[in-house]
């Protein structure tokens, strides 16, 4: 969606909003609006809107859409839910230009920037392969156009509009068919999109992991037809000793393998990839708003296909690190995929921190729901600043424990462990595993986002379907702790 800035007056759009807070109407509202909005029983509460007609100077649509009482760290969020209440009523009305007049909303530079960005994140559609939509279900709504912007707006939105653009891009990656996006395509995706940056891409096809003895990631794509691949991105923002490094799942499509899943939604499986979706849309946002700051993504993708030359429950494994691994259930892939190329990362860039992103088990959303993401660290600095990043962002996190009893329940008799550990703590188990592959010394966070990536319903700022959850939440931390 288009944003342009704009003095006001005549040429302004037909459809015209101010913000108001709670019980708080404008006092240049004309009398009979003011009553109407008192009839309807708009007061101005977050997320509502009221919209009258007026025919001065042609037809006009004005609208006031609610903040609630935003105060505090709440504030910047009750503008952003503002704007994207607008966009969802009007996306499909038929007209083509929303303008917000901000004149008298009190708003400050940086609320006015979260006011567009809920416009333009709720404005997201991939409607790329529907041939048969009726005309009147069609987006229309193409530009946003600020009337009397606070000073410093456009500066603002500049950022803003960035971490839009990853916003968007991990949205589409999510969001494609997975006979669409593959390893190889996810690479070429990323590449055309990252032209011209700045970020550097480096690309390890699967005869550069088996010289490497990549067989934990190897071994869960080895039965499909489309080879595995790492990707790595980084953008140099800043002259620092040790980069930090972002690490997804990239599971492109994921059957279970051999532990195959049930049928019934198994066509969901085409998000399993959505951290590494995560990773792929932070970059693009860093390097789209000059990021000072040092971070490499790297993503392990693969395809989780059962065939007969697919990995079977007992074989046995040498990741990368040496360590072996016995697979129990094939349908515990994400961690065999991220253990490698967590390895690799060390090995390669030397991160001082590393935040792994992963649909990684559904015992995630038994605890969790589809209301936070669970992070795991072994450093409570780390996951302190990315609780508050989640919590600054929207893609909120709550913590979890790891522990010796809960990493002894993955011992192996026959290796160094096995890849599942018992029903119970399902989650906890996993980041027990990837735990095992972190070198001393680094500070690590794994974010278990199985619940997060994929909206049955719409929310605040996204329709039904891919959220792009983990980007904001990459994009605070940097910003928080990389760039202060």
């Amino acid at each position: 969606m288009k944003v342009t800035f704009a003095a006001g007056g005549a040429s302004a759009p037909r459809l015209v909003v101010r913000v108001v807070e709670q019980d708080k109407l404008p006092a240049t509202l004309d009398a009979t609006t003011a009553e109407a909005a008192k009839a309807s029983r708009f007061s101005g509460k977050l997320g509502q809107t009221f919209e009258t007609f007026s025919g001065e100077g042609g037809l006009r649509r004005n609208v006031l859409a609610g903040l609630g009482e935003p105060a505090g760290d709440a504030r910047l969020q009750a503008f952003e839910r503002a704007g994207a209440a607008v966009t969802a009523k009007y996306l499909t009305s038929g007209e083509t230009a929303v303008a917000f007049d901000l004149g008298e909303s009190g708003a400050s530079a940086g609320d006015a920037a979260a006011l567009l960005l809920g416009a333009v994140l709720r404005g997201w559609r991939h409607d790329v392969y529907r041939t048969r939509l009726p005309d009147d279900q069609k987006p229309t709504l193409a530009e946003v156009v600020v009337l009397n912007a606070p000073d410093g707006t456009e500066a603002a939105w500049a950022t803003e509009s960035a971490l839009a653009e990853g916003v968007a891009f991990t949205r589409e990656l999510v969001t494609e068919p997975a006979n669409i996006i593959f390893p190889e395509s996810f690479v070429e995706r990323c590449r055309q999109r990252l032209e011209g940056t700045g970020v550097e891409i480096v690309v390890l096809d699967k005869q550069a992991m088996t010289d490497l003895g990549m067989g934990a990631l190897l071994g869960v794509g080895q039965g499909s037809r489309r080879d595995s691949r790492i990707l790595a991105m980084r953008w140099k923002g800043a002259d620092v000793a040790k980069p930090t490094a972002f690490v997804g799942k990239g599971v492109t499509f994921d059957t279970g393998g051999i532990s195959i899943k049930p049928a019934a939604g198994m066509e969901d499986m085409k998000w399993d990839m959505g951290g590494a979706g995560a990773v792929a849309g932070t970059m693009l946002a860093l390097a789209r708003r000059k990021a000072k700051a040092d971070v490499v993504g790297i993503c392990g993708l693969v395809e989780n296909m059962p065939d007969g030359n697919a990995q079977r429950p007992g074989d046995v494994v040498t990741s990368m690190s040496g360590q072996t691994i016995e697979v129990i259930n094939t349908d515990a892939e994400g961690r065999l995929v991220l253990c490698d190329a967590i390895t690799w990362t060390q090995k390669e860039y030397a991160p001082a921190t590393i935040v792994d992103l992963a649909t990684l088990t559904g015992a995630m959303i038994i605890s969790l729901g589809h209301e936070h993401g669970g992070v795991f660290s072994n450093d409570d600095a780390l996951a302190d600043a990315l609780l508050a990043a989640g919590k600054a962002s929207g893609d909120k996190l709550w913590r979890f424990p790891l522990g010796v009893a809960y990493d002894k329940l993955i011992d192996s008799p026959i290796a160094d462990m096995k890849n599942v550990g018992p029903r119970y703590g399902g989650s906890i188990t996993a980041a027990q595993f990837i735990q095992r592959f972190v070198d001393k010394g680094v500070a690590w966070a794994h974010c278990d986002i199985a619940g997060m990536v994929w909206a049955d319903k719409p929310g605040a700022t996204w329709d039904k379907g891919a959220t792009g959850f983990g980007v904001r939440l990459l994009d605070r931390y940097v910003r928080d702790v990389l760039e202060s």
